[in-house]
């Protein structure tokens, strides 16, 4: 039996309507009309199944990153090494290191692109903000002392002390059992009992407890049953019932200082929003008793978790909002608050109609990241074009971190772009029109699709080229909808709406802290202990001016006269 050789069959990208030409034309010539009716439905079928083989490819990498999470999608991944650094070098023909992209180093040089820096990954002494500091004196000798060594000179500090780091292990809540000594009288039978220390209070759970549980369960995702398990192990028992209560309690504590974020960030001069599935019980419950109808919940069938973040006067805010309405109705229910006087926010959001703000005036940008990801989903099979459309946007993002490094102004930095990154942008306009115009790429095609996402929507991905304070994407709110998402892997669902407004003010509080640069557990902490002051006032007790405030309530009071 004659075997035959494995012969490689060379992939060609060949447009539909040039096909359909090649049809017409052989009909004309030589084939009659069934034979051509059979020929034109075996090409329609073939576009039939390359359409559909490249969608279910891009749903099936979309499903493994939803199982797995997200991969890198720097260039330099996307595109393999050796692709991004053919052509000029490692810089993959735009003179900068291959693989800078959405939220990447602005730039490295020579060999050195890709080692991490010298200590990488680990903590010096001035990490550790939280711990306390014991200063040990030399135990033989003071300052302006003799030299021991050579008995003619005099010892004196010499700089910084060296420091000595050493970790030990707590419980995440502890606890103090207060024996008071109780006397009876043997005659008349008066029981006299031991004062409770100073300070000691009357609670059980003190305002460090309340910020701790909400801390684990709203900032780190971890549920109230693990932590009554953990607290139980450590022989410090907390039921999850009782967490519930206490954080319950001090929401209704620090609702006055998630009012005045609300507040503050719709005075924002950028506004990002977006938002993720959640779970409420309490909404689903009537949905499933009447069968899924839609028309049960007035069209409603989802639940929410919407992220806004503010940025302006130099701080970023963050809000959350969980329940029916989308991250547009939210941002809405935000502006309602906004000073009629000020111009309209830069909105910063993806292409989504839910996102928009309803009534309310913004000046509308798309997400770069956004349309970059379609290209990153099709780079294996169109490896070249994608690096062409990465490589021009990897240009721009390096353009925004040097505006960012030199602390431009904003209207610097809009020049800068100009400039700079304007070029890049009508370079990739060019090329993206070519493609469909030229029929070089088949508009059904996954690039096609991602060519078609971009043109579509280019006025608000160029926005940064026409507003100062224009972001070039919304990945600071994508961060930022980490936290519910990984609050819902863990807990997985809220019971009631009461639950989920709970957990949106403990989400807003401690991740605009952590934005602010300030510590979270201190945050929280000094909010529950001063509550009277912060319902007063709550300018005073944001993030950034909270210390403030407690210096000032610190302060001795003025001398009577």
């Amino acid at each position: 039996m004659k075997r035959w050789a494995k012969r490689k069959v060379e992939r060609r990208e060949v447009p539909v309507a040039d096909l359909e030409a090649i049809l017409e034309r052989a009909r004309v010539g030589a084939l009659s009309e069934e034979d051509h009716a059979k020929l034109k439905g075996a090409v329609d079928t073939l576009a039939l199944l390359t359409r559909a083989l490249e969608a279910k490819g891009t749903s099936v990498e979309r499903l493994r990153r939803m199982l797995f999470g997200p991969s890198s999608e720097k260039t330099s991944r996307v595109l393999g090494t050796a692709l991004a650094g053919e052509g000029a070098g490692a810089a993959g023909g735009c003179g900068l290191p291959a693989g800078a992209g959405p939220g990447e180093p602005a730039e490295t040089t020579g060999a050195t692109a890709q080692e991490k820096p010298k200590g990488h990954g680990r903590n010096g002494a001035g990490a550790y903000r939280g711990a306390s500091k014991v200063r040990v004196a030399c135990e033989t000798l003071t300052p302006g002392a003799m030299c021991p060594e050579c008995a003619k000179g005099k010892v004196y500090l010499q700089g910084e002390p060296e420091r000595l780091v050493r970790v030990t292990g707590m419980a995440p809540l502890g606890a103090t059992v207060y024996e008071l000594e109780r006397l009876r009288c043997n005659l008349c039978g008066q029981v006299f009992k031991a004062r409770t220390p100073e300070g000691v209070g009357d609670a059980k759970y003190d305002e460090g407890a309340a910020a701790m549980i909400g801390l684990l369960k709203y900032g780190c995702g971890l549920p109230f049953n693990r932590l009554e398990k953990l607290q139980k192990d450590l022989g410090i028992p907390l039921p999850a019932a009782t967490a519930w209560e206490v954080v319950e309690r001090a929401a209704g504590l620090l609702a006055p200082a998630y009012e005045e974020h609300i507040r503050q960030a719709a005075q924002g001069e950028v506004l990002h929003n977006d938002d993720t599935t959640m779970k409420i019980l309490a909404l689903m419950a009537p949905l499933a008793r009447e069968g899924g109808s839609e028309e049960s919940l007035d069209g409603r069938r989802g639940v929410f978790t919407s992220g806004i973040v503010a940025t302006g006067a130099g701080h970023r805010i963050a809000l959350f909002f969980t329940g029916r309405q989308h991250a547009g109705e939210n941002l809405a229910t935000v502006l309602a608050r906004r000073v009629a006087e000020l111009p309209p926010p830069i909105q910063m959001c993806d292409a989504l109609p839910v996102n928009t703000s309803g009534d309310h005036e913004t000046i509308v940008g798309g997400c770069i990241a956004h349309g970059r990801r379609r290209f990153v989903e099709v780079a294996s099979r169109f490896p070249q074009e994608c690096r062409h459309v990465l490589e021009l946007l990897r240009q721009v993002y390096v353009n925004d971190a040097r505006a960012a490094k030199a602390e431009m102004t904003p209207e610097e930095r809009l020049r800068f772009h100009q400039a700079e990154s304007g070029p890049l942008m009508a370079q990739l306009e060019a090329w993206l029109a070519t493609q469909i115009d030229d029929h070089l790429v088949e508009p059904n095609s996954g690039l096609g699709e991602a060519i078609t996402y971009m043109r579509k929507h280019w006025e608000r991905l160029t926005l940064f080229l026409r507003e100062p304070r224009a972001p070039l994407d919304n990945n600071i709110v994508e961060r930022s909808l980490k936290k519910a998402i990984l609050h819902r892997k863990n807990s997985l669902f809220y019971k009631t709406e009461h639950g989920a407004m709970v957990g949106d003010v403990f989400m807003s509080l401690i991740h605009t802290a952590e934005l602010a640069g300030a510590d979270p557990f201190d945050y929280l902490v000094a909010l529950q202990m001063h509550h009277t002051e912060v319902a007063a006032d709550p300018v005073a007790w944001t993030p950034w001016s909270y210390r403030e405030a407690l210096a000032t309530l610190a302060e001795p009071p003025p001398p009577a006269e």
